[in-house]
């Protein structure tokens, strides 16, 4: 697909203001390959880039950061130079409120100077919308559990939810680590899924005792990334916290809750955590081996997947 996308007229704040050449925004990669990644270099057109330079953003062109949260908003956030820690101010493009894709940008002076209303995220790693998990009354919808639900674990207890992380990421802008796998239903023997399950690449299913993160599993066939043209445009994950690192259920398959692998200030919803408990509390590993890499799954996956000895 055009790494491209438009974004509204609407600009201010800061003290900072833009002349707009047209009625809309557009940010292109210049390196077009497919995403725009944290790092990649981008051109940024519609307002007058000849007679000032707007939100550290000079010349036309910037740097993608990554996405991030300012007050309650989600945004993907640029700069002049091509980490955070390089740039003295950013240029921010919001998320409609309508349900767009892209809606106003506004001009920051620094960004993330209050991580409890501006906060630059790291990837969330989740189960995408639609995935079943098993409770003690059957099975749900993940995007439906609220705090306080019973959910089981594979070895048949019942543990209340504490909290749900929800993040929606825009296919152009999802890192490795959020690109969607699709583990095909019975890739691990009758119903181990009972039907597919779409996850993101670093979340961990658990197999013969081991954390093994789902792009670790792809074998290009029963198990595989999910293609760009095949995603849509906007996923939104969910990540289900229990009081401890467990393993549910996920569309029948063994599956990892949250654990303090990713901040939760990753999660759009993260103020709300906030609002509840006051503060974060952490989550150690449950005390499995965790693999990352197909190289240290066990021998007999491996062999089941078709990855070699």
């Amino acid at each position: 697909m055009p790494t491209s996308f438009t974004f509204g007229s609407s600009v201010g704040s800061d003290g900072l203001a833009a002349t707009w050449q047209d009625d809309e925004g557009t940010i292109t990669a210049v390196l077009d390959d497919g995403s725009i990644l944290p790092g990649d270099e981008v051109a940024i057109t519609g307002f007058d880039v000849n007679t000032m330079s707007f939100g550290g953003v000079s010349g036309g062109t910037g740097f993608y950061l990554g996405s991030g949260m300012f007050n309650g908003t989600k945004g993907y956030v640029f700069g002049s130079a091509d980490t955070v820690a390089g740039n003295t101010a950013f240029f921010v493009v919001f998320d409609a409120p309508d349900g767009a894709q892209f809606g106003t940008a506004i001009g920051v002076n620094v960004y993330a100077d209050d991580p409890s209303s501006q906060v630059l995220s790291s990837d969330a790693a989740c189960f995408a919308s639609g995935t079943l998990i098993a409770t003690p009354d059957g099975e749900r919808a993940v995007e439906a559990l609220k705090i306080g639900d019973l959910v089981m674990t594979a070895d048949g207890r019942t543990v209340p939810v504490r909290w749900m992380g929800r993040q929606t990421v825009h296919k152009a802008f999802a890192s490795a680590r959020v690109q969607p796998v699709r583990i095909t239903a019975g890739a691990f023997g009758d119903r181990a899924p009972y039907r597919d399950l779409v996850l993101t690449s670093d979340h961990a299913v658990i197999l013969d005792g081991v954390a093994i993160n789902a792009g670790a599993l792809v074998n290009g066939t029963s198990i595989q990334t999910v293609p760009m043209e095949q995603q849509p445009d906007l996923v939104t994950y969910h990540h289900v916290e229990t009081d401890s690192h467990d393993i549910i259920l996920a569309n029948g398959l063994p599956a990892e809750t949250y654990v303090d692998f990713v901040r939760r200030q990753a999660f759009d919803n993260y103020q709300d955590y906030l609002s509840l408990y006051g503060e974060e509390r952490s989550i150690a590993a449950m005390p499995v081996p965790r693999a990352s890499s197909a190289r240290l799954i066990p021998a007999a996956v491996r062999m089941h997947l078709g990855l070699g000895a």
